[in-house]
């Protein structure tokens, strides 16, 4: 096997991309030189990244915007072609996209849709049938279970643009893993959802998980997808991984505590709050705390029993302040 572990999901070595675009001086004359003397600026997207995630593993893959976290997905997947560097994904090289490593694998991406938008989703469900070759059995044996858990039902004969975006990402799910991959890439799978929807898309994605023993790798911006799906975290940084390990271990140095926001019936001094943590805002009737997590429990009954509040949210950590802390540190 060489360098390469054994009943390794995914395993990679110095996996690199760099993006190359043209540059151009401003104005007439800019325009006019660069058809002549075209320059160019290469950017590293991803720069020598090493990590390996065992079969049956949800990872979460954490990072700002523009910290490499989904250009890696796509190499990952076969969509991109590294600039150097090597991977493995279920024993395949992902970039030469042989049909037994796609038949295998899925990748969801929140801010993009693989439904026909004029279509109902379940014609989408159809054609990957068609794709992936489901006899009549496996398909619709897959697909009641996908409706069930996902809740779709009805949904699934309304054309695409006339659902919710809720509705929309439980079908596009359903379509991801018609196939039951036994690779699932997730990129901002709850983005643009409301926190009911959040939590029945990561109720599902747990469920899979542990049904079916597949391999998941998690982008996130929201703390709470995180901290409800994920024991292990990557954590990277202009294409640097930054931490590999527990999460319990990452929220205990750098997010030991919690985001507490309330708003009040009647107008209330910052001052008042100070006792129960640091007020990082506040307003004419509303504070945000900083508390400490064993202490969260206790500063909302303290605010519920001796202020008008009329409304109140614990929040976790927002991740671009954990890598900036992080990053500050190494």
């Amino acid at each position: 096997m060489g360098k390469w572990g054994m009943g390794a999901a995914i395993e990679t070595h110095g996996l690199t991309k760099d993006y190359r675009s043209p540059v151009k001086e401003p104005g007439l004359r800019g325009g006019v030189k660069a058809l002549f003397n075209r320059k160019y600026k290469d950017t590293r997207a991803v720069d020598s990244i090493d990590f390996r995630i065992e079969a049956g593993e949800l990872v979460g893959f954490l990072g700002a915007n523009g910290a490499g976290k989904t250009t890696t997905l796509k190499m990952l997947s076969g969509l991109l072609t590294p600039t150097s560097g090597e991977a493995l994904a279920l024993g395949h090289v992902p970039w030469r996209r042989e049909a037994d490593f796609q038949r295998k694998i899925s990748l969801v991406m929140g801010q993009r849709s693989q439904l026909w938008w004029e279509l109902p989703a379940q014609e989408t469900l159809r054609l990957n049938q068609a794709i992936y070759d489901l006899d009549e059995i496996d398909f619709r044996r897959n697909s009641d279970e996908l409706v069930d858990l996902l809740d779709l039902g009805e949904h699934l004969s309304v054309p695409v643009k006339k659902l919710s975006l809720g509705e929309r990402m439980r079908a596009e799910l359903a379509a991801a893993l018609l196939h039951r991959p036994s690779l699932l890439l997730l990129d901002e799978p709850t983005i643009g959802l409301d926190v009911v929807m959040q939590k029945k898309v990561r109720e599902f994605i747990k469920a899979y998980n542990i049904r079916s023993g597949a391999t998941i790798m998690l982008t996130s911006h929201n703390m709470t997808d995180v901290v409800e799906l994920c024991k292990r975290v990557i954590v990277i940084d202009k294409g640097r991984i930054l931490y590999d390990g527990a999460l319990d271990l990452l929220v205990r140095r750098y997010a030991d505590y919690k985001i507490l926001r309330a708003r009040f019936s009647t107008s209330v001094s910052a001052e008042d709050f100070r006792a129960l943590g640091t007020v990082v805002g506040s307003g004419e009737n509303s504070v945000t705390l900083e508390i400490p997590r064993s202490r969260v429990a206790a500063s909302a009954a303290a605010l519920l029993r001796s202020y008008p509040v009329s409304d109140m949210n614990v929040e976790e950590v927002a991740i671009d302040d954990i890598v900036r802390r992080l990053f500050s540190q190494t």
